[in-house]
C-alpha cells in the first residue's frame, strides 16, 4: 500500500467516524430534548410544526456540540506534534 491509499483510508475513517459522532449528538440532544417543556411555547404542541422544530432543535445543538467534540479530537491529535 503507498503513501497515497494510506492518506485515503485514513480521511476515509476520519470521515466515518464524524458522521458517527455528529449522529450520536443529534440523538442524544434529541434525547434531552424530549425532557424540556416545550408545551408552553405552542398554541398546538402535538402538531407538526412543533415536532419539527425540535426536530431543528435537535440537529442544530447535536451538530454543535458534535462538532466541539470532533475539533477538541483534532486539537488533541495536534498536540503530539508538541512533544
Amino acid at each position: 500500500m503507498d503513501y497515497i491509499d494510506q492518506v485515503n483510508a485514513s480521511m476515509g475513517m476520519s470521515g466515518l467516524l464524524n458522521i458517527v459522532i455528529v449522529l450520536v449528538f443529534i440523538g442524544f440532544s434529541w434525547w434531552v430534548l424530549q425532557e424540556l417543556k416545550l408545551d408552553a411555547l405552542f398554541k398546538r404542541p402535538r402538531s407538526a410544526q412543533a415536532k419539527l422544530l425540535q426536530v431543528f432543535l435537535s440537529v442544530a445543538l447535536g451538530y454543535q456540540l458534535a462538532r466541539f467534540v470532533i475539533d477538541y479530537l483534532s486539537w488533541s491529535t495536534w498536540l503530539k506534534g508538541m512533544f
